[in-house]
């Protein structure tokens, strides 16, 4: 998958809107407005601090079901992307928390979304909501099905989550392209907000060849910089937050600081390996 097509740029920053509870959480405030009005302001922040794309998930609905949300909550979530997508011109994305890969891919497909997060799309996985099974077989064909050329972006080895088997993270990242189809893989540390290891990072990108990794918990504008050396792209939500909280909303000064490190750091890269390739990037010539 060529990212520069999708995000306009081969190494996306990529924000998380994480929506107030929705109808049947715990914490739903019987307020659907509120949702939207808080989503609009965290999507307006991360677009005007310059990320590439944004992720929109349910992500105070915990806990979460295991594998089917409820009805309400499919229809919660696309009014507020509907309103994003009006809202912002960067590409958005959808994640249904805990591993509805079919809703999200549902929504993303009417509302036109470009892309989905699915947590486990092969392989099995032990979660505080129990034994979670890939469903790539079902995923793929109910894409196909319904004629969307939504791109999806799986987790490998997800946090928050332990295999059965041995985690042998190149057999796993080449599972999931080779026999799951993801378009791009993500790798993120053991919970939110915790980072990936380099070395992981860099095994999974040997492990990928030609398919996108994604940095997919734990940057900050403090280890991006390393972080980035080993990744195409970085999806980000905790560390944009006021003060670094999650319950927090997003904070614009954080986002630039975030942007401008990431980008930064991605461009030092690129010159130190390779200087006639950032000049013709300066110059527009080529990437």
């Amino acid at each position: 998958m060529d990212l520069k097509q999708l995000f306009k740029t081969p190494n996306p920053i990529i924000g998380v809107v994480h929506l107030l509870p929705l109808p049947t959480a715990p914490g739903w405030g019987n307020n659907l407005k509120a949702v939207i009005d808080r989503a609009e302001q965290e999507a307006t922040a991360l677009a005007s601090g310059g990320v590439d794309g944004i992720i929109v998930e349910n992500f105070f609905d915990a806990p979460f079901t295991k594998n089917q949300v409820d009805p309400a909550v499919v229809s919660a979530m696309t009014v507020v992307i509907q309103r994003l997508m009006q809202l912002v011109t960067i590409p958005l994305g959808v994640n249904v928390l805990r591993n509805d890969a079919h809703s999200a891919l549902a929504i993303a497909t009417v509302v036109k979304a470009q892309f989905i997060r699915v947590n486990v799309l092969t392989g099995v996985m032990a979660t505080d909501q129990g034994l979670i099974e890939g469903q790539a077989h079902q995923l793929l064909r109910y894409r196909r099905e319904i004629g969307s050329d939504v791109r999806i972006f799986a987790d490998v080895l997800v946090k928050h989550a332990r295999p059965l088997s041995s985690p042998n993270l190149t057999v796993a990242v080449q599972d999931t392209i080779e026999r799951g189809l993801a378009d791009a893989v993500i790798l993120s540390g053991w919970a939110t907000g915790s980072p990936p290891d380099l070395q992981d990072l860099e095994l999974a990108k040997a492990a990928a060849y030609d398919t996108p990794v994604l940095i997919g918990s734990g940057a900050n504008w403090e280890n991006i910089s390393t972080l980035m050396q080993a990744a195409d792209g970085v999806i980000v939500s905790s560390s944009l937050k006021r003060h670094g909280r999650r319950e927090q909303t997003i904070d614009p000064i954080r986002v630039s600081q975030f942007v401008e490190a990431a980008r930064s750091s991605k461009l030092q890269t690129i010159k130190v390996g390779d200087p006639m390739g950032i000049k013709d990037q300066e110059s527009g010539v080529r990437s």
